[in-house]
């Protein structure tokens, strides 16, 4: 049985009910494309998928 939350335009899905943390899709972070802005309070920070498939996080 999977569980599935919708967090804004995230999809957080636990792999099993015992984890603790959310797991969340890149890619629905970045609505399919290559980038997206994450806000930490006042600070936008900039997420990048290569094309490697790596993830960059920028201030």
């Amino acid at each position: 049985m999977g569980w599935v939350l919708v967090v804004n335009i995230a999809r957080e899905t636990m792999a099993r009910p015992d984890d603790t943390l959310p797991i969340y899709e890149a890619t629905d972070l970045t609505k399919g494309g290559d980038m997206a802005r994450i806000k930490l309070g006042d600070q936008i920070y900039t997420l990048r998928i290569t094309r490697a498939g790596k993830l960059i996080l920028t201030k």
